[in-house]
This record gives structure tokens, sequence and C-alpha cells, in this order.
């Protein structure tokens, strides 16, 4: 279950063309030469003749500068390829090789400056690189994707030099490209694996079930002291003539819908990330965690309407479609519509089943809308509504105020934190599963209740 080599940007490549307007110009020691020729001025202040050996120093290095160009290859004469060393995940190091293939007769030096979109990387990267008559140079920079969908790269922009560096030609080279940025994959991989063996997923692969547990039958065994009287397999118990108990295990095969909030709310940022952000990258680790605990797992994201819906599904195919999915969710600068988003799930899932709804909640008078969905969700699912909260807030209560502005500040910390409890409180009456979680526990608080509901055997 593992797609990062499918993720893997495809390398692009163009032949470079001019410029445009005039191509050329004086290298870096064209100058420094040229300079050389003023030591005429010295003597030419006793005899003005002295002149004639500065122009004629001057009309030398201009020579020197034409022949130095002349030898220099035509932009058709180089190649510049963009590669890729790994996916482009969100918040995560990325490394990309710029190469340049030089078919001239010279070896050139060469910065090239890759056109890269200001959410990769915060300027765009100037690179320093040889390459040999004939050969292949590589230079590489690095970027830290700040947003997650896709960024249009555009071209490539060089200027090379001899190794006299008398002269220089400029070029460019068409290199468009579109990167998908997904969620942090590496971090979803580390969560599963460290979250499945702390809360004891392993027992499942090693065989061992919990007595009591679960509602898929898996074996028969001798009645043990301890078993539960309504465990009693009673027509096995009449044929062997001795107590038989039935054993059960976690039940698999079950189905898990990731429901992501991309209104308005979820803009908000922390920690540099937004929390759509977190809500995803969260998603993606539970994602991990419930297929390989066995079960199917769906997706909808929504804003004002729904933007990315995934079926059901397992396997390596399922883990791809998903990181699309949820690669493209993007959030709106407006509430979302969360009445639309629960009758698309009613109408999709039909048998019960565990809803991960990843939203905030609104400062409202009234019941937020995304509260009263959750709620006649409740009614035929199991939902678990994670509220992600805002870490500032629950900080600005710890402290106390100073001044009449910290007073009143405090206040409406106390009174917004307060609310969301109630309404929290009320959805849990309703038989779902709520509670307000900050960014970056996101994760691991979903999986543990994932986790500890099907222990539960709740869904």
């Amino acid at each position: 279950m593992n797609p990062s080599e499918h993720l893997v940007p495809a390398p692009a490549g163009a032949t470079a063309r001019p410029a445009g307007g005039l191509p050329f110009a004086f290298g870096r020691r064209f100058f420094l030469v040229f300079l050389v020729g003023l030591v005429w001025t010295g003597p030419a202040w006793w005899d003005l003749r002295y002149l004639w050996g500065m122009a004629a120093w001057d009309a030398l290095v201009l020579a020197a500068w034409l022949w130095d160009l002349g030898r220099l290859p035509r932009p058709q004469s180089l190649e510049v390829g963009r590669i890729w060393g790994s996916p482009v995940t969100l918040d995560v190091e990325s490394r990309v090789t710029l190469e340049l293939r030089n078919r001239g007769a010279i070896r050139i030096l060469a910065w090239l400056r890759d056109d890269v979109p200001v959410t990769l990387r915060g300027e765009a990267p100037l690179l320093a690189l040889a390459a040999p008559a004939g050969g292949t140079g590589r230079a590489h920079y690095t970027l830290r994707p700040a947003e997650r969908g896709d960024a249009g790269f555009g071209e490539a922009y060089l200027r090379y030099t001899s190794p006299w560096q008398l002269a220089e030609r400029w070029a460019r080279a068409a290199l468009p490209q579109t990167v998908r940025v997904y969620p942090n994959l590496e971090e979803a991989k580390r969560s599963t694996l460290y979250l499945v063996r702390s809360r004891q997923t392993v027992i499942e692969r090693r065989v061992k079930r919990l007595r009591g547990h679960g509602r898929e039958f898996e074996s028969l065994r001798e009645y043990r002291q301890g078993d539960e009287v309504r465990d009693i397999c009673w027509t096995a118990t009449a044929r062997r003539g001795k107590p038989i108990t039935k054993i059960y295990e976690a039940e698999r095969s079950q189905t898990v819908w990731l429901v992501l909030d991309a209104g308005r709310l979820l803009r908000a940022r922390s920690g540099g990330l937004s929390k759509l952000d977190y809500a995803a990258g969260a998603a993606l680790t539970l994602a991990y965690v419930a297929l390989h605990s066995g079960d199917a797992v769906a997706l909808v994201g929504y804003g004002r309407k729904v933007q990315q819906r995934v079926p059901p599904g397992r396997g390596p195919s399922q883990v791809r479609a998903l990181l699309e999915a949820l690669a493209q969710v993007r959030a709106e600068p407006v509430e979302a519509n969360h009445l639309l988003a629960a009758e698309a799930l009613l109408s999709l899932q039909k048998q019960r089943s565990l809803v991960v709804w990843l939203t905030d909640l609104a400062e409202t008078a009234t019941t937020p809308e995304v509260v009263e969905s959750a709620a006649r969700l409740a009614r035929r699912h199991l939902v678990l509504l994670a509220a992600i909260g805002q870490p500032e807030m629950r900080q600005l209560l710890g402290r106390s105020p100073e001044n009449v502005r910290e007073m009143y500040r405090y206040a409406a910390a106390q009174q917004i934190i307060q609310r969301r409890d109630l309404l929290l409180r009320g959805l849990r009456q309703q038989g779902a599963l709520a509670l307000e979680i900050e960014p970056a526990r996101l994760s691991t608080a979903l999986v543990n209740q994932y986790l500890e509901a099907k222990e539960r055997s709740l869904i």
C-alpha cells in the first residue's frame, strides 16, 4: 500500500531558444579587461598619441568579445530538463534537479533560473552549473510547499558563457508543468505504524482475538471461567456434551466515510498551515489505518458544492484515489453547505458506517448547521464529529488578564469555549462521538477514536 513511486511528477524537458530581443551581452570579465585600457590615460597627459594605444586596446578587446560570442553554442544546441526525485508533499522539502545538455563544441558555464510557483518556494532559484562539450551539467534546489493542490511551473531562463567569460548568451526553455502537492505522506505512514502498534491492531494480525469484542464470528472453544453466558453456543454444547463458547473478533469489511468541510472556517491557520491542511493530513492517516484494518474507506470533500467524492474501496488503488482527492480539496471563502453534504452521504451509504466529519463550529446565536446535519446522520450511522479547535483560545484562558482589554478578550474566549462545549455535549447525547481537537493532535485523536470504536463494536 505504497503509492509514492507513482506520485513522482514526470520529468520535463525542452530545447532552448533565444530569449528575444538581443539575446547576448558582455560577460563578467569583459568590463574588467576593457578597463585595463585606462592605463593608457596616464602617459596621455604628456603625449596625446598614447590615446591611440587605448583605442587599439579597446578594439582588440571588442574583437575578442566577438570571437568569444561566435564560438558559444547557439541556444538550439542546448536542452534543459527538470527532474523530480520524490512526490511533492505539503510542508516537506522536495528536491528538484535542473539538467543542461550541451551539444556544442566548447564547455560552458551557465546560470539557470526556474519559474517556480510562490506557493512552493518563496523566490525563484538561481543555479550555477558547468556543462562540458557534448556532456551534461546538473544542479539542484529544494521546495517546501505551503499549499496542497495543483501548482503550475513555467519556463527556465538561462544565460551561459565560455570559460573566458567575455561574452554570454541568453536563452529560455519552455518547461510548462503542473505538479500536484499531496498531503504529508510520510507523516501519515509514520503515524499509522505507531498508532497501530500502540492500540493493538497488531493483535488482529497475530490472530489474537479479544473475547466478547466485535460481532464477527471467529471460532469455537471450550467454556472458560469469565466467559459471558450470552456467548455460549447451545447447539455445539448439546453436540459435545460440555459448554462451548463462541469467539468473536473485531468486525472487518466495514465502511469509513471521511467528510471534509472546506468552508471559510477551515481557512484559519495554525502553525503555518490551514485547518483544512491539518484535516486532509489527518484524513489520510486515518485512511491508512482503516484500510490496514480491513475496512473500506470513502471520502466527501465539500464547500458550497461537493468538490471531491471517492466511493468506498480498498487496496493501493484506493489509497491513490484518496490522495488525489485530498490534494484537490480547496478551502472556499464562504460558509460550506453542510446539509448538502449530509444528504449526499445519506443517499450514497445506506448501511450503517462510521462517518468521520472534520469541521469547525461557527460562532452563531443558533445551533450551527453542521451540528444539525451531524445529528441527522447519527440516526443511521456512527458519527465522529471532530471540531478543529484554535490552541490560542485555550492558551488565552490559561493567563490572568492584566488590563481591561485583556479582560474583554478573556471573557469572549470563555464564552466561545463554553458554547462549543455545550454544542458538542448535546451532539453526544444524540449518540454521536463529538470532540474538539487541536490541529497538531488531530491525526492521533482520530485514529484512537476509530480503534476504540472498532474494539467496542460501535459501528
